[in-house]
């Protein structure tokens, strides 16, 4: 019994194996339209144009989109597509934009938390009937801090 092992194919081999199938699917399909009438091989010559021509500009768009450069250093660069012009400068900016902004809002947040927490102490204390020496009393802050039922 012969058993041929599997085993990986260098991506030059991988290569010439898809070349050579695709001559001979070509081969094949070339002997098979010769024998197919007119009207389909009308419809057939202009489907292959149109994939032709959706593939020429996935080709274009996506090797526009995706530049890269290597560096002689070695190090990997991202271009910016040919005519990004200010919405890639306004995409780099947008995030930092928007953090700067939380940021802010966060901070008022607290503040404006901070202001209600003292005005509810002062209106407490302000209604509450103390004697003026309650307020110099030491123990007077930690009275304050205590939460109430």
């Amino acid at each position: 019994m012969n058993r041929t092992e599997l085993r990986p194919y260098a991506p030059a081999e991988l290569e010439a194996l898809e070349a050579r199938l695709a001559l001979r699917m070509t081969a094949r399909l070339t002997e098979k339209a010769a024998e197919l009438p007119q009207d389909v091989t009308e419809r057939l010559r202009f489907a292959r144009e149109q994939a032709l021509q959706c593939a020429q500009a996935a080709r274009s768009t996506t090797s526009a989109a995706s530049a890269t450069v290597v560096n002689g250093n070695g190090n990997l660069t991202l271009g910016a597509p040919a005519g990004s012009g200010w919405w890639m400068q306004l995409a780099a900016w947008l995030p930092l934009v928007a953090l700067v902004g939380g940021l802010v809002l966060i901070q008022r947040l607290h503040t404006q938390s901070q202001i209600a927490a003292a005005a509810e102490i002062d209106a407490s204390i302000l209604a509450d009937d103390l004697p003026p020496a309650a307020y110099s009393d030491p123990g007077f802050v930690e009275f304050l801090k205590t939460p109430r039922d």
